[in-house]
């Protein structure tokens, strides 16, 4: 690897984070740029009278990804980062009172499912080894292979055709589990991804095997302790990471691109570029003078985009020592709300809500006795639904508060310490999300592998993209997955 080699990573989210570590490890002199005053992309931190609030991914499913980021380097991961196990995996609530609490014990799995519905032990059991299945073909072998050509895709079609990739989460889990709660249980999962259960490709079934593989974990400190873990690393090979860098552009010249200008007018030249920016932002903005990002940018458009979120953050006063780590808690309607979030055009008058509590697993990230959470509502995407979040987000606040106090926390309100929400417009306008999207492109066959935009640019040859919209997809494993694809072609290109 000649030394000389040099990297310039936009945008230090996860997948940027991974992608510039992978490099600097193998000697490419890499320089990440990020936006914002603190890295981590999505997975930000507020911190607030003492409360300390991870912005976005909190559910940590692969471990082994992360820890090969480390050995790749040289290092331990234990030496930047510590992971603590959380169960159960989650707890699902529903109106009727009723929950079901999803851990890694098939025992008290069996046991739950049996009081539910006798039949769906051994039905739970078939779509368990069906997951697992998809899981060894569509994550352990495709994970991180970057789909270049359309021959890559035709080579996986065998084992996607036997796994009826064309059926969608909803419809496989339903070929094998009749009670409706329990259909909910195992096919919730797609919409961590930004897919909707019923349209999403029942490969993303592959999410409950990893779990029931690896479990579910959370960093001590929170998620902002495993970014700047990663921070800590990639500094520690060499790296070099610019904050408050807002890009202007990537510079090309004819089919090369050359660096990157940010908006205060300095030049980052480079060998290679990667581009862990929203796609459609990449393309529209930061090459919006080169025909391919015109190009680029217009085709993306035309795609259909995973649905937006909207987050309430809020610290009290008091710990909800009954709540779970990860509960989600089941609004009235399941399909017909689904539908509504990914196709209307409207806000719904019923919402389905995930509530993180992480103070039952570290209390650390709260004042002595008091309790950080969040929760998030899955949302319309502003092309779909042009809803004015500057009235409607204080009061769907509101609305949520109410309903989490009925139902799950009582006495919430009189424990308020502070609050504060995250919108379609802020993920729109914080994270240059096309459509204020919070997953990129809806996660269908028909945009999934070699359909979704490449790891390599197909014209500009030195230019990359890594994260959400490029292969694999969203989720932490996605994007650290995206990044080892990612990474791979970069060093091949300049060994």
């Amino acid at each position: 690897m000649n030394a000389s080699n040099t990297a310039v990573v936009v945008g230090a989210g996860f997948g940027g984070l991974a992608l510039a570590i992978r490099l600097q490890a193998q000697g490419v002199q890499t320089t990440l740029l990020e936006k914002r005053d603190k890295p981590g992309g999505r997975a930000y931190v507020y911190e607030d009278e003492g409360f300390v609030f991870d912005a976005g991914p909190t559910v940590i499913t692969d471990p082994s990804a992360l820890e090969e980021l480390f050995t790749a380097a040289g290092r331990r991961m234990a030496d930047y980062v510590e992971l603590l196990p959380v169960s159960p995996f989650y707890r699902l609530c529903w109106e009727d009172g009723s929950h079901f609490d999803y851990a890694n014990d098939q025992e008290a799995l069996d046991r739950q499912i049996h009081a539910r519905n006798p039949a769906d032990v051994a039905g739970y059991r078939r779509f368990l080894a069906y997951s697992q299945a998809v899981f060894a073909e569509g994550y352990l072998k495709l994970g991180a292979v970057p789909f270049l050509s359309f021959r890559d895709m035709i080579s996986a079609g065998p084992q996607l055709a036997r796994l009826q990739a064309w059926r969608s989460v909803y419809g496989i889990v339903s070929r094998f589990i009749q009670d409706e709660q329990l259909r909910q249980a195992f096919s919730f999962h797609s919409l961590l991804v930004g897919g909707n259960p019923f349209a999403t490709s029942s490969i993303y079934t592959l999410i409950h095997a990893l779990e029931r593989q690896w479990g579910v974990w959370f960093p001590r400190g929170g998620t902002g302790a495993l970014v700047r873990g990663l921070v800590e690393l990639f500094e520690d090979l060499g790296g070099r990471i610019e904050l408050n860098a807002p890009v202007a552009a990537i510079e090309t010249q004819g089919t090369r691109v050359t660096g990157v200008r940010l908006e205060d007018g300095r030049l980052f030249k480079a060998d290679a570029v990667a581009s862990n920016a929203d796609v459609v932002h990449t393309y529209a903005h930061l090459l919006g003078a080169h025909p391919r990002g015109a190009a680029q940018a217009d085709a993306l458009r035309k795609k259909r985009f995973s649905n937006s979120l909207f987050v309430l953050y809020f610290g009290l006063d008091h710990h909800h020592d009954q709540l779970r780590h990860h509960t989600v808690c089941f609004g009235p309607r399941y399909r017909e709300l689904i539908t509504e979030i990914f196709g209307g055009n409207a806000l719904a008058d019923d919402f389905s809500l995930y509530l993180h509590a992480p103070c039952i697993t570290d209390a650390s990230l709260a004042p002595p006795g008091c309790g950080s959470h969040y929760v998030l509502a899955p949302v319309p995407h502003l092309g779909n639904a042009p809803i004015d979040w500057t009235v409607e987000g204080p009061r769907y606040r509101d609305r949520i508060f109410d309903y989490l106090e009925q139902r799950y926390m009582p006495g919430l309100r009189s424990q308020l310490v502070t609050s504060r929400i995250f919108t379609p417009l802020d993920f729109r306008d914080e994270l240059n999300a096309h459509l204020g999207s919070a997953f990129s492109l809806e996660p269908i066959l028909t945009q999934s592998a070699w359909f979704r935009p490449h790891n390599r640019d197909a014209d500009l040859s030195n230019l990359y993209l890594v994260g959400a919209g490029t292969h694999p997809g969203a989720g932490v494993p996605g994007v650290i997955g995206s990044a080892k694809a990612t990474a791979g072609l970069m060093l091949e290109a300049q060994a």
